[in-house]
């Protein structure tokens, strides 16, 4: 069943060539397909264009329906283009001319349009709860190990002292910043493009403030072109969302596999959570961090693959646009699966609280040793002099009984203030 049928069919190539994954892909928002045809329902009963009975009789029907989606019975066969088709023939064949007016003043440019803003709304809220979780692990982590120290690089040389205090809430700091995207794609899809029909609105004396409000979006997408155009809009601000918390998991994992290695030796997991070698029998693989890593940095293209595709179309519907599913949906669920191993996994850490005994640690304190000359009234830069070369000379002492204070340093984490910034943004 096509909603185009105009009594002839089309070659079988171009309809597996035209359809491609709609059909699996739209098993994701059909839920929300149906949330949205209950809305425009009850509009067209406001209106007058169905008796109360009419509208009544459409949202029992997709109530059915969505229980059928919800409980994993709901299929989308062959014989359909979508599940926008799909939804219209349960609904004629249980209810006849009436499932055969649900179409009235809409398109399936806007059904689509609809059904995909509520299904990212709810994806990112997912998205953002999650990542509120990995922070609250983070937070945790930092107070535990505040006081243990770590070593800072730059270069991937021995810089300065840091600690996993600092390390764990640098992490969930810079989850708050990724959040900010979350929050900004939120509110660019949370407007209601029902209504705008093919992209040009249509002829009946449609109510789209009640849809808006039904359907509870905070605002309506007012004109019926730019709401067509926000398609791939919307779905290009969310992947700029999922890249930025992506980067951050992508980087921390790295931190993980890096810091796992027996160089290193900073951290450690329990067997369980690692990997083993088929030949070599004293290997504890991270996989896990290993493809947090490779999957987010996956998702970190889904941006320029989405502008790609966007790139030069001019206003009005393209099919093109039928593909921003295909890159979008998938993108989702891994970041959402990398949130959820990720915060399963780090509860588990081991860290070794004796780094800093190693001798070549030693050269770490050489700037807190340095400034403790400066604090003696030598100047900076003669005390800096001096340091090198007592450090040619093998005559270099650190002094390791260091006091870092500053907002933000390992001696003041400011871990409530970085929590304050995360409820403020929530």
């Amino acid at each position: 069943m096509k909603l185009w049928d105009k009594g002839f069919s089309t070659d079988k190539k171009i309809d597996v060539f035209t359809v491609g994954s709609d059909r699996e892909l739209d098993l994701v928002i059909a839920k929300y397909d149906v949330l949205a045809s209950k809305a425009h329902a009850k509009m067209l009963a406001k209106i007058g264009m169905i008796s109360p009975k009419e509208a009544d009789e459409l949202t029992a029907t997709l109530d059915a329906i969505g229980e059928e989606i919800q409980n994993g019975n709901f299929t989308i066969e062959d014989s359909f283009e979508d599940v926008h088709s799909k939804i219209e023939f349960l609904l004629t064949e249980k209810l006849g001319d009436t499932g055969k007016r649900i179409h009235t003043a809409r398109s399936r440019n806007d059904q689509v349009l609809v059904a995909v803003n509520l299904y990212l709304k709810n994806e990112l809220a997912q998205i953002r709860q999650s990542t509120k979780e990995l922070f609250d692990h983070l937070i945790l982590l930092a107070e535990k190990y505040k006081d243990v120290l770590l070593p800072g690089y730059t270069h991937l040389q021995i810089a300065m002292p840091s600690s996993f205090g600092l390390w764990f809430s640098a992490y969930a700091e810079s989850l708050i910043d990724d959040l900010y995207f979350v929050e900004a794609a939120y509110r660019t899809v949370d407007q209601n493009p029902l209504g705008s029909a093919a992209g040009y609105g249509s002829s009946f004396p449609i109510d789209r403030d009640f849809t808006t409000a039904e359907l509870d979006f905070n605002a309506l997408k007012y004109n019926v072109v730019a709401a067509q155009m926000s398609r791939g809009k919307s779905e290009k601000s969310t992947a700029f969302a999922l890249s930025s918390v992506a980067s951050t998991l992508s980087k921390f994992a790295m931190d993980i596999c890096l810091y796992m290695s027996q160089n290193f030796e900073f951290i450690s997991f329990p067997n369980e959570l690692t990997t083993g070698s088929s030949i070599m029998p004293h290997k504890k693989n991270p996989d896990v961090f290993e493809l947090i890593r490779g999957k987010c940095n996956k998702i970190q293209a889904v941006p320029n693959q989405l502008s790609m595709l966007t790139t030069n179309l001019p206003s009005g519907y393209h099919r093109d646009l039928q593909l921003t599913k295909e890159i979008i949906v998938p993108a989702i669920q891994e970041l959402k699966s990398c949130l959820e191993m990720m915060s399963f996994s780090i509860t588990n850490i081991i860290v070794n609280q004796s780094i800093l005994e190693d001798k070549k640690y030693d050269y770490l304190f050489s700037v807190d040793t340095l400034n403790d000359l400066v604090l003696k009234g030598i100047p900076f830069r003669d005390a800096y002099k001096q340091m090198g070369q007592d450090i040619e000379k093998g005559d270099y002492q650190p002094k390791k009984d260091i006091k870092h204070t500053h907002k933000g340093s390992l001696g003041n984490l400011c871990l409530d203030e970085i929590k304050a910034k995360m409820d403020q943004i929530l």
